[in-house]
């Protein structure tokens, strides 16, 4: 019940997109079409799925002070929590070239698509927000912090898949003409944020 609880949360209560901003640029450049926004969203669950629970292992048995207990006593007093953002970015930064390189040999269409925005995935503030909210969060295990990464990689796939199947139909609708484009988009994106709030009253 645990796991659904946080992997329940993690897409509508605190969904990357409508409740902390995190990965605009991407969600807005990219959600022109639903087809790049479908790819660039199972890129971003890929890389969530594997980089938070790997960087879980990682501030639990080498980062956080007395981590390195398991290899020798005399470690016990070693705090390298100093050292996560950066390893926590060699992570990312690794998983994100391995997406890139299987999406530029299987689907080369969709890679032309994406542009730079796929190895920009690598400094989508989600992707590091992923791994730091499961920091904060002290999740006991590997399967909870796998089951965030997860539900927070779909929630941000919900999110860019709404707004670019949206922003397909507002196309043919008569926006006025200064809300053209970004504007009408950062309009229903808050209202999008607004109806995901309502989630918050759920009792899990």
């Amino acid at each position: 019940m645990e796991y659904v609880n946080i992997f329940i949360k993690s897409i509508f209560i605190d969904n990357m997109i409508f409740a902390y901003f995190l990965g605009m640029c991407s969600y807005l450049a990219v959600s022109k079409t639903v087809k790049t926004g479908v790819g660039l969203g199972a890129a971003v669950i890929f890389v969530l799925g594997i980089t938070v629970p790997i960087n879980y292992l990682l501030e639990n048995y080498v980062l956080k002070e007395g981590a390195l207990a398991w290899l020798d006593p005399e470690f016990a007093d070693v705090d390298l929590s100093f050292l996560s953002f950066i390893m926590f970015i060699a992570v990312i930064a690794s998983m994100v070239q391995l997406v890139e390189m299987a999406v530029e040999k299987y689907a080369p269409a969709l890679y032309g698509a994406l542009g730079i925005f796929l190895p920009l995935i690598a400094v989508n503030c989600s992707i590091l927000g992923g791994s730091l909210f499961m920091q904060e969060r002290q999740y006991a295990n590997i399967a909870e912090a796998t089951v965030f990464g997860l539900g927070s990689g779909v929630g941000w796939f919900l999110a860019i898949v709404a707004i670019a199947a949206i922003r397909e139909k507002i196309r043919y609708s008569k926006v006025p003409a200064p809300l053209r484009g970004l504007g009408i988009t950062f309009i229903i994106t808050g209202l999008m944020g607004m109806a995901f709030m309502s989630f918050m009253g759920i009792e899990l």
